[in-house]
């Protein structure tokens, strides 16, 4: 898996990067990919991956190819060296997120503290 460093420290896989490309090809607008950590979920925290064509004061915003990632500056820190990936398996599909800084998490995998 190649992975390229960004300014905000998050990882984005090759493959996660081509999957995002391939859904925002399908959008009319301007869309990035955001990324956020927001208090809830199970064990505190929990990731939010969505499509945002919206840009916020203190936001950080890097690119992947044809693909920009934005982090709020509040879950920026929550977020150094985390890796998003993607996979299409029989085992396993969709996206992940592989958090150094999480010191524990839910079963679903969707939240962590």
């Amino acid at each position: 898996m190649t992975e390229t460093l960004t300014h905000q420290g998050v990882l984005l896989s090759d493959a996660a990067a081509a999957k995002v490309a391939s859904l925002l090809a399908q959008e009319e607008s301007e869309l990035a990919l955001r990324v956020a950590v927001q208090a809830g979920g199970c064990a505190g925290l929990q990731y939010q991956l969505f499509f945002d064509d919206e840009r916020y004061p203190g936001d950080i915003v890097d690119h992947f190819g044809d693909v920009t990632v934005v982090v709020d500056a509040k879950s920026a820190p929550y977020l150094v060296g985390a890796t998003i990936d993607f996979a299409d398996t029989i085992e396993r599909q969709g996206f992940t997120i592989d958090n150094p800084n999480a010191t524990g998490s839910c079963a679903c995998g969707g939240s962590f503290h």
